[in-house]
């Protein structure tokens, strides 16, 4: 539905008044872009199940839960080397799988403990599953116990349906909406002490703190919860990608 590509035109809208006095070339938002879709994480999901997968889920309750931050830590760095180095090509894939890796996080479907859930009805580890079909049709012992786990995880009100369906409301919600810029002065500062990992991790709470998922699965999409995630889910959203994109400039701005 395009929303990962949305939130990196307004996040690079936000990036560019925040580097009018900079001397670091950020990629354009088109080279950025090339690296999402088929070029980008969701693509790898597709093209080679299981296989140097990404996995972006994370759990809040979980403090020692770092996979995806140190995920976002390695393409955070790498994009300050690529942009020091004066190298657009990576420069652009980092940014776009840096962006990628940090929405993901952010979004409330990757909070499910997902991938517990998945060793239990599939019988083996998630980066096991290594053909479209060991994805996408759990075997059970027998014909019923078959029908049933694929219940469990595709059908109405299943695990991965609801996923599916949460995200797909995202994106109806916020389509063709605009975002104001909601970064001051003292977001830099906060960056430049603490680090985009304390900031992440901040803006993750107040993600968690909306509740829109568990609002989601009791109710199902309304007016409410759409004004919700408009208003104050993607905002947080674009603000997290922004600022990452920001600690890397910082990072190629340090003196060698």
């Amino acid at each position: 539905m395009g929303t990962h590509q949305r939130i990196d035109k307004v996040a690079h809208q936000h990036l560019g008044r925040l580097l009018k006095s900079s001397k670091v070339s950020f990629p354009s938002i088109k080279q950025i872009l090339h690296f999402e879709g088929n070029n980008g994480p969701d693509g790898v999901k597709r093209k080679s199940p299981s296989v140097d997968e990404p996995w972006h889920y994370i759990d809040p309750k979980k403090p020692h839960d770092q996979s995806l931050i140190e995920m976002i830590i390695d393409h955070q760095v790498n994009l300050g080397r690529a942009l020091k180095g004066k190298n657009e090509e990576r420069a652009a894939f980092e940014a776009a799988w840096l962006a990628h890796a940090i929405v993901d996080g952010l979004t409330p479907a990757h909070h499910y403990p997902l991938a517990d859930k998945i060793e239990e009805l599939f019988g083996k580890p998630h980066h096991e599953r290594t053909s479209v079909k060991e994805k996408n049709l759990i075997k059970g012992q027998n014909r019923r116990d078959t029908i049933s786990k694929n219940w469990e995880y595709w059908g109405g009100g299943g695990i991965f349906s609801t996923h599916a369906l949460f995200e797909f409301g995202v994106a109806t919600a916020t389509f063709g909406k605009k975002f104001p810029m909601m970064i001051d002065g003292n977001d830099l500062v906060d960056l430049k002490l603490r680090g985009y990992e304390a900031v992440f991790r901040d803006i993750l709470r107040d993600v968690v703190e909306l509740g829109t998922y568990e609002e989601f699965s009791r109710k199902g999409w309304t007016s409410r919860l759409a004004r919700k995630v408009y208003k104050q889910l993607m905002p947080l959203l674009i603000k997290a990608v922004c600022l990452g994109w920001y600690s890397s400039v910082m990072l190629a701005e340090e003196k060698r």
